[in-house]
């Protein structure tokens, strides 16, 4: 798919930057032919932006599944006060924020800059991590902690949301740049791979945090883990401020005047497919990663915290290998027919647990590597397929706005069924969650 193709579809009264004095076809047709023309330091900030991508979202990922852990912690502390609806409050503050992020990034980016909007979502992170390392309850208040935490999360929220189109875009566009053929492989790597590991690195944090600390001081178990999260960003915040953005969206970003109409008309079909994607994708797959953990306490019985972090970490690492097929098999099948076999594993997996619920949950490692190659399904299919194919749907003018619509609305089934989660689990039991 060509960016010069999509470009031209815009009207000649809003053309992009840079020579004006050519019609809109001309200028796609120039924007084709120089994008992959790179000197020096544009080839070697294309490939550290893509690296900066991968390294940027790793800190969505453990952020993603922090609560994972830190909601049996919580559990365990706060037996009386942790109620179902805080449990949710809490989980759902990051889910929030992101749905903001990835709107309001999302238009910084084609408006503003990549630059700019990776920089804002590092330090946003960063602020939200310290002010949840940090959160107490005023007067010793369990109440007052989590709705520290609440906002805490809601502002991390935004700038994990807000990496989403910053980090996915850039990463794509330098991708482009590098080579057409590798860019669905690449891309698949540095976002929806680190986006997944964030899930073993956090469960693995949290085990040697655990180790150290004993389950005597799980007070400084769950901060130590929140305050790690404050270093993940950092690693990749001084190459963001001296990167470049992508010679794809130098030459063709719209700043001024954007003809929104104009994108509504040509996209509107491609957003209804990637929205509703995204939203039915993580309505079921986000809450059974966030209460994930809770899921594999209730199932061991009477089970240590540590016991139940190490089922989680096989959990998670029997997910990854989806990524690594899907990644291999986007060029070769398609990235429709390989959504559609990894939603049509998630499916089969899923209802083979849903079925003999009673039975293969007393053999418990059986019950994990199934959730995990339920999980892994996900991952090969829609996992993979729709970051890749959000980020190729669009033109570079659009593209971050349009790519962060998409995800926002995938956050937003991710909320809902975070919300649904323990009504479902209360009233129907844990076969239909």
């Amino acid at each position: 798919m060509s960016d010069g193709k999509h470009v031209g579809k815009f009207s000649e009264g809003d053309q992009p930057s840079g020579p004006q004095n050519i019609t809109v076809d001309a200028y796609a047709t120039d924007l084709k032919a120089t994008a992959h023309k790179l000197n020096e330091k544009e080839s070697l900030s294309a490939w550290f932006t893509i690296l900066a991508s991968g390294f940027g979202l790793i800190s969505d990922g453990y952020q993603n599944n922090l609560m994972t852990m830190s909601n049996v912690i919580f559990k365990a502390l706060y037996p009386t006060e942790y109620t179902s609806t805080v449990s949710t409050r809490v989980s759902n503050a990051l889910l929030v924020g992101a749905i903001i992020g990835q709107i309001s990034v999302g238009l910084i980016c084609d408006r503003v800059g990549r630059k700019v909007a990776l920089v804002s979502t590092t330090l946003l992170i960063v602020l939200g991590a310290t002010l949840g390392t940090a959160a107490h309850g005023a007067n010793g208040s369990v109440l007052g902690l989590f709705w520290f935490l609440t906002i805490a999360r809601g502002i991390t929220g935004v700038g994990v949301g807000g990496e989403y189109p910053a980090s996915s875009t850039s990463a794509s566009e330098a991708a482009n740049e590098r080579s057409i053929q590798d860019r669905g492989p690449v891309f698949i790597m540095v976002t929806n791979f680190v986006l997944s590991f964030g899930g073993p690195l956090a469960v693995s944090v949290f085990l040697i945090v655990l180790s150290a600390a004993g389950e005597q001081h799980l007070q400084t178990v769950w901060r130590v883990c929140f305050g790690f999260g404050i270093l993940l960003p950092l690693t990749v915040f001084v190459f963001r401020l001296r990167m470049l953005s992508s010679k794809l969206y130098r030459k063709g970003a719209i700043k001024r005047r954007v003809p929104y109409r104009l994108v509504v008309k040509r996209y509107w079909r491609s957003l209804i497919g990637t929205c509703g994607a995204w939203f039915l994708y993580d309505f079921v797959t986000f809450p059974n990663g966030v209460f994930s953990g809770a899921i594999i306490s209730s199932v061991i019985h009477n089970g240590s915290i540590k016991q139940t972090a190490e089922w989680q970490l096989l959990l998670g690492a029997i997910s990854l290998p989806g990524i690594f097929l899907g990644a291999w098999l986007c060029n070769r099948i398609g990235r429709r027919n390989t959504m559609i076999l990894g939603f049509s594993g998630y499916l089969v997996f899923g209802l083979i647990i849903g079925l003999s619920y009673d039975k293969i949950t007393t053999i418990i490692p059986l019950f994990v590597i199934f959730y995990g190659l339920m999980q892994s399904s996900g991952n090969m299919g829609p996992g993979d397929m729709l970051g890749l194919t959000s980020s190729e749907s669009y033109a570079t003018p659009v593209r971050g706005t349009c790519y962060g619509i998409s995800a926002a609305i995938g956050k937003t089934g991710a909320a809902v069924g975070t919300q649904a989660f323990t009504p479902i689990q209360n009233n129907l039991g844990k076969r239909y969650e």
